[in-house]
């Protein structure tokens, strides 16, 4: 499945990155990081190293834009529920659904994600790496903002209560970011059978919020 999606009259330039991205996120969620090598990507795209080396300059920068890649697909997902004139309850539910969805079906990008949080909070990481993903962690962050806003103006309309926003925020992301963990197509899915994990687990999220309200957007 092509992830990182474009669109038919993309440039052949743009749709062989996009190739390589895809293979390489499937490559790091499999195997992780430092286990992956250049040779296990081109190997999955039955392609020569070269080919990745015209694009990519190293396993780092390869990592670094799949990071980009998968958030940019998160932030483009939840673009039209950000100004919508709405109950903040309303809006965090239409964006917690969507979120959860694009941990499922952009699942390989966004284990890259939270690897590279992980990274970042370990310090295990090259010079290179570090500037690379401090930039990409404070992507991340702002993504996170869009939540944690949502969240207090809920609280301030009595719609949702808890103590510490940040604790809060971060309990939240947990709920709504497992799906990166444990989930796995199944032979026959349906639309449906997504629909509902995205239901149960946005309603553990929300009961952890004290959320009130539709469950389903």
């Amino acid at each position: 499945m092509v992830l990182a999606e474009v669109g038919a009259g993309e440039p052949v330039t743009e749709r062989a990155r996009v190739e390589i991205l895809d293979a390489a996120a499937a490559c790091f969620m499999e195997r992780g990081y430092a286990a992956t090598s250049i040779d296990d990507v081109a190997r999955r795209l039955r392609a020569t190293k070269g080919r990745i080396y015209h694009h990519f300059s190293s396993k780092a920068d390869l990592f670094a834009q799949i990071f980009r890649t998968g958030m940019d697909m998160n932030f483009a997902a939840i673009e039209p529920f950000r100004s919508l004139d709405e109950p903040a309850v309303a809006v965090w539910t239409k964006m917690a659904h969507t979120h959860v969805r694009q941990m499922i079906v952009t699942r390989a990008y966004q284990r890259v994600v939270w690897e590279g949080v992980e990274m970042h909070l370990r310090g295990a990481t090259t010079p290179e790496q570090r500037s690379q993903l401090n930039e990409l962690v404070e992507y991340r962050s702002q993504y996170s903002n869009v939540f944690r806003l949502q969240m207090a103006r809920a609280r301030d309309q009595g719609d949702m209560h808890f103590a510490d926003l940040s604790i809060a925020n971060q309990m939240m992301f947990m709920a709504l970011n497992s799906p990166i963990f444990w989930y796995k197509p199944r032979p026959g899915e349906s639309r449906q059978d997504i629909d509902n994990i995205v239901d149960q687990v946005v309603a553990f999220a929300r009961g952890g919020l004290g959320g009130k309200g539709k469950e389903r957007p």
